[in-house]
């Protein structure tokens, strides 16, 4: 008992644990706050990677349409539905898109 008491009365030991009782609970760089930020930050550049692709595959697509005719066509065709004034267009959907 008398051994305890002597741990509890320890100054620098009780100054051990508040120092790391307020770096993880109380400080503004807590504990709970840096793992949230880890995850919003892996979320971020998991977005980033996306959209950087998207911007390649857009930049492709772009050089494509200015240097190719044909794509011109393909696009018009796939995208906005156009067609020759001597075609007929027949659009089928599947389920999954209703």
């Amino acid at each position: 008992m008398k051994n305890i008491l002597s741990v509890i009365k320890n100054k620098y030991l009780l100054a051990i644990i508040f120092f790391i009782v307020w770096m993880l609970f109380f400080d503004p760089r807590d504990w709970a706050t840096i793992t949230e930020r880890q995850a919003k930050l892996d979320e971020l550049q998991q977005s980033e990677k996306i959209l950087t692709e998207k911007i390649q595959n857009s930049r492709k697509e772009l050089i494509l349409l200015k240097t190719s005719a044909e794509t011109i066509e393909k696009y018009a065709r796939e995208k906005y539905k156009m067609k020759k004034d001597n075609e007929d267009l027949f659009i089928l959907e599947t389920a999954e898109h209703q």
